[in-house]
């Protein structure tokens, strides 16, 4: 389709109107998920007021607060800010308590990085302080590093492997070009970092080294800051490296909590830490380096933004750069500090919806995360204000701010291990977010949380007013891509604390925020995400910090008080067929037969069983309305319905990933694989496997079936004991 440039065709226009309208009802006639006719008005009028109380100036409040100083994991500091957090809580009236573990955190050492041939260079490895942002001169800032990396001083020749994806390094051994006893040097971008390092071990490198490229994130992007938002020359991105594809949370204490007396591996037997060390480097230290190498010229796709033409490294015969590189991390157990707060819901105590997000930061990290826990905090005042008003949730509540995420979603990973039973009674709902900015929201997770998203987002307006947020993200698509096309959630891998919950215990979760108009990646993990920057460069007036904590507020209180759970199957069966067609083409590229058969019954009696539970919950729920011990009850099959997914061995060689339908792919990292053991067996070439998967999740999506079965027959069961029900009713 013609790419859209000024305008939009009529036709499209109309589609695109079309498709807007019908999203977009007037709040009073419009339905509510989960809710009988009697109730929406009612439900609306207290959501209305919650947005109204929320503020853009409580969101810079607390910002100012969180973002005034470096508060990484492990330290005093994160101690700090937990602290203020609880502190705030318990003055607008919620239980809120520090829950600490103590878990395995390296903090950097020694750190040495020198070029000893053809001349030398010995990197600075610091990012300097900018006159117009005191914040980037804070006092206990960390140092640049790569958690996870393993410790080592190693010397040896240096190879340039572009962004170091799966696909490079291929390219690399068709090149004929070996990493066996060499230093690497990859640059950020197009696959998170770990992998690079990960594929560097692999490959027989030495040590690893990983740079911003002013391509991606600096000056070939526009202007650096302070003058513009990108990652000015010396500008480090810091983050983990530990292979959480494996598992994420202490390395030390896979599928248990790191509790006291916990049996621990060491460092070098945890299979999530890497052996050979990584540092993460500046363009301005990587520049001597990279201009030095000789050998082959780098592919056209692979050269990067310093002005020279970037090579692989020498040739059989030629002189090799030579790079000493040293790395000493404090590999310790250290605590962290995480934050729950609980409001009680009246009607279902034991019935929870839970929003989250962490509190750590690898610098001050006004951006990453405090935009996001912000957002939270505010949610909570405005909670708070209603209860005092004499509102109190029909669900409990429950809010967490986590600790050690920016190392390996550690926080709450641990949480989630250790509560994990209860929480799989009781979780009606995770929401998690991380960063917020400008932008459209955007939302990743459990598919039958869409249609509910939907709802919401439509009666919640843009910062701007006259539209709602659900409208502006489809008009925005639409303008992008020339397609009209409803807002959907997508499916999610990994990179924030919504993983454990969604692919460990395998119960619902959202993922969101909005994003795209801010360009973070320009600060990210660097001493410049300041709040001099995002209220520049992202936020400005925290506008956007208001609107998402309006539509959290909105989920927040929909969710908790609908007498059955908004959730809706049909959307999953959907979304799963998409997934298959992508995985039969899989399939057939490689050459490897598939029997569909069970699997395509399996999805197509899930749109039946999804289409009958809709159908019915629409027709009577009004008859169950004041029968709380009915709703109890069906919603104590819904809150288990996701986890019937639950794969009981886990993925293929990863067993604390359990979900069938996603999971963070082995080396994408972040990056979702759908139908993972399918799709990762076939990519492996391993075709029984392959086969053992596609029988493996049409049982997972058969349970589910069966599972809403028993739903529907306990629904009726119900509804046919009520007073004054009979046949046909």
């Amino acid at each position: 389709m013609t790419r859209l440039r000024n305008f939009l065709p009529l036709t499209l226009l109309c589609a695109v109107f079309g498709l807007l309208g019908a999203a977009f009802l007037p709040a009073q006639n419009a339905p509510m998920r989960g809710f009988p006719a009697g109730a929406v008005a009612t439900e609306r009028a207290v959501e209305e007021k919650a947005r109204r109380l929320a503020s853009a100036a409580k969101v810079k409040e607390y910002m100012h607060a969180m973002a005034a100083e470096p508060h990484h994991a492990g330290t005093a500091a994160s101690r700090k800010v937990a602290e203020y957090i609880v502190e705030n809580l318990r003055r607008w009236g919620w239980k809120a308590e520090i829950e600490r573990f103590d878990v395995l955190l390296p903090f950097p050492g020694r750190r040495h990085l020198e070029m000893l041939s053809p001349k030398r260079y010995v990197a600075s490895l610091s990012e300097p302080a900018i006159d117009q942002d005191s914040d980037t001169g804070d006092a206990n800032q960390l140092a640049t590093f790569n958690a996870y990396g393993g410790n080592g001083d190693v010397t040896a020749p240096l190879v340039y492997v572009n962004y170091g994806t799966p696909e490079d390094y291929a390219s690399l051994q068709a090149m004929g070009v070996s990493l066996k006893g060499k230093i690497a040097i990859a640059r950020y971008g197009q696959c998170w970092r770990g992998i690079k390092a990960k594929l560097a071990q692999e490959h027989g490198a030495l040590g690893c080294l990983i740079y911003s490229d002013p391509a991606d994130d600096g000056y070939g992007k526009g202007a650096t800051y302070p003058e513009g938002p990108y990652r000015p020359p010396q500008g480090v991105q810091r983050g983990s490296v530990m292979d959480m594809p494996i598992y994420p949370g202490d390395p030390t204490t896979p599928f248990v909590a790191s509790v006291p007396g916990v049996e621990r591996l060491s460092v070098q037997a945890s299979p999530t830490i890497l052996k050979i060390p990584v540092l993460p480097i500046s363009h301005h230290d990587a520049r001597p380096l990279l201009e030095a190498l000789r050998g082959r010229e780098a592919p056209r796709g692979w050269q990067g933004g310093l002005r020279f033409t970037y090579r692989l490294g020498a040739a059989e015969g030629e002189q090799a750069v030579q790079v000493r590189l040293q790395v000493e991390n404090d590999f310790a157990i250290r605590p962290i500090y995480n934050v729950i707060a609980t409001m009680a819901g009246k009607d279902f105590p034991d019935e929870w919806v839970l929003y989250g997000n962490h509190h750590d930061a690898w610098v001050n990290g006004a951006n990453d995360p405090v935009s996001g826990s912000a957002v939270v905090l505010e949610t909570a005042r405005v909670l708070g204000e209603l209860r005092r008003g004499g509102w109190q949730p029909s669900r409990t509540i429950k809010l967490a701010f986590w600790d050690g995420e920016e190392f390996g979603i550690i926080g709450s990973t641990e949480w989630v291990e250790k509560h994990g039973p209860e929480l799989q009674r009781k979780l009606a709902a995770y929401f998690n977010s991380d960063s917020n900015g400008r932008g459209q929201i955007r939302a990743a997770g459990s598919h039958h949380l869409a249609p509910f998203l939907r709802e919401v987002l439509a009666d919640v307006p843009v910062p701007a007013g006259g539209r709602s947020v659900l409208e502006a993200r489809i008009q925005a698509q639409s303008q992008a891509d020339g397609e009209v096309r409803p807002f959907t959630v997508d499916a999610a891998g990994s990179g924030s604390d919504y993983a454990p919950f969604l692919h460990h215990i395998t119960m619902p979760s959202l993922n969101l925020g909005f994003s795209g108009g801010c360009p973070g990646a320009g600060v990210y993990h660097s001493v410049y995400d300041t709040l001099a920057w995002y209220e520049k460069f992202c936020d400005p007036g925290h506008r956007y910090g208001k609107a998402f904590s309006d539509v959290m507020l909105t989920a927040l209180l929909r969710i908790s008080a609908a007498p059955l759970l908004p959730y809706d199957f049909e959307e999953l069966s959907t979304t799963v067929k998409g997934y298959r067609a992508g995985i039969a083409k899989l399939a057939r590229e490689s050459r490897v037969s598939l029997d569909f058969e069970r699997f395509d019954r399996a999805v197509a009696g899930l749109a039946r069983e999804s289409a009958e539970w809709n159908s019915w919950s629409r027709r009577h729920l009004d008859s169950l309305a004041a029968d709380r011990t009915g709703q109890a009850a069906l919603n104590e099959h819904l809150i288990a319905a996701e986890r019937q997914l639950a794969l009981g061995k886990g993925l293929p060689g990863r067993p604390w990933y359990r979900h069938p339908i996603y999971a963070p792919g082995l080396y994408t990292g972040y990056g979702v694989k759908t139908l993972p053991g399918i799709r990762e067996s076939l990519e492996q070439r391993q075709p029984e496997l392959a086969r053992e998967q596609l029988a493996l999740a049409a049982e997972a999506i058969e349970r589910l079936n069966a599972h809403l079965r028993v739903l529907r027959t306990e629904a009726e069961s119900r509804r046919m004991s009520a007073p004054g029900q009979a046949p046909g009713n």
